[in-house]
């Protein structure tokens, strides 16, 4: 009897799969990741922060508390200096005094001064995405600013700008990786299907751009770019350029694999049917791989990322009013920073973070594109 339940229970198994969509078994394979599911998670809430930016952070990324000037980050507490427990989540206030030694202003912590932090707060009014307006944050206090993660240099939220850099750096991320889709399916698609001259000509651009060293030729093309431009000019600027030489590697496992399959029996079908070349290769070809070229986007993700904080730690890229990652870490560059700001460099965790988590998933993804081998 025993033996017969087992039988039934791989029986179901067997059908669920027999059953199941080219989409469904790469589910099911990629959940049994657990890094990769892990990373999935935490890209989710990297696309939340970018969506709900204006919410999320407590102000606008120019806002300046001038009276907390290069300040550390402040401490969130449930349990006051006497060991008292509070339900009401508070930050304690602080004095500015003067150094005696090195007659620096610092802020200095007062734990008589008590300020509550309150979630759902409103605050300072902002258009959410430029539709509607609203002055709803995420959290904030009645008295004065709260800065969780320290000030810069001219007292503005290091919190609220991460969380606006955020959106951007990711932002160019999905741009970029757009246009690499459109232009590495255009380019391979034509030379895997017709081969030829086209190939020939496509293979040598391919093999010309990839011999160039990447990070020069984005300074170069950076550079070239006119500094009177608005900040909107630059930030499509600068996404484009990182996408126009980030297609080759999509392009050349395009070319491949049409290549492979371009004299299979359904291509045929689909000639003598009558089908343009467009059709073909958009309506039938490339779908058969489909989850390839997403695994492949997704790995070539962070590297665009990457490159626009590299360009803009720089100063090539990206540049104020736009905060980005790359914005954000170009004022950390200098050894002042580094020895009286170190919480600047908070937002290095997010780029190593969002890359890791990028990496992983991408991983879990090429695992799960052929979830039938063992």
């Amino acid at each position: 009897m025993v033996k017969e339940g087992h039988n039934k229970v791989n029986d179901k198994k067997v059908q669920r799969i027999d059953l199941a969509t080219h989409w469904q078994l790469m589910w099911w394979k990629f959940r049994k990741n657990r890094m990769a599911m892990i990373a999935a998670a935490l890209l989710g809430i990297f696309l939340i922060i970018s969506i709900f930016a204006e919410f999320i952070a407590p102000y606008a990324p120019g806002t300046r508390n001038t009276s907390y000037l290069q300040a550390p980050p402040m401490k969130v507490h449930l349990f006051d200096d006497k060991g008292k427990f509070h339900f009401q989540p508070f930050i304690y206030g602080w004095v500015n005094e003067r150094d005696p030694v090195t007659l620096k202003l610092r802020s200095v912590v007062d734990t008589s001064k008590q300020i509550p932090l309150y979630f759902f707060h409103q605050g300072g009014s902002y258009k959410f995405w430029g539709l509607f307006k609203s002055n709803l944050h995420l959290f904030g206090v009645n008295e004065g600013m709260v800065n969780i993660f320290g000030t810069d240099q001219l007292g503005r939220d290091v919190f609220s700008r991460i969380m606006f850099a955020t959106r951007v750096s990711l932002s160019v991320g999905a741009i970029g990786v757009f246009f690499v889709f459109i232009i590495g399916l255009m380019m391979g698609g034509i030379a895997g299907y017709f081969g030829g001259m086209a190939d020939e000509l496509i293979m040598r651009l391919m093999e010309f751009l990839r011999s160039i060293p990447t990070l020069p030729l984005w300074l170069a093309l950076a550079a070239a770019l006119p500094r009177e431009w608005s900040a909107l000019k630059v930030y499509m600027a600068v996404t484009i350029i990182l996408a126009s030489v980030g297609w080759t590697n999509l392009g050349r496992r395009v070319r491949s694999k049409l290549l492979s399959i371009r004299e299979e029996d359904f291509v045929l079908s689909a000639r003598l049917a009558g089908c343009s070349d467009a059709r073909i290769i958009l309506h039938h070809m490339l779908p058969s791989f489909m989850s390839y070229i997403i695994v492949d986007l997704t790995i070539s993700f962070p590297y665009i990322i990457l490159a626009e904080t590299a360009l803009s730690f720089l100063g090539l890229g990206l540049r104020e009013p736009i905060v980005s990652w790359g914005v954000l870490l170009y004022s950390a560059q200098n050894i002042h920073s580094l020895a009286q700001i170190p919480w600047l460099l908070i937002t290095g965790l997010f780029v190593v973070i969002s890359v890791l988590a990028f990496n992983f998933m991408g991983d879990g993804l090429r695992d799960a594109a052929d979830p039938l081998a063992k």
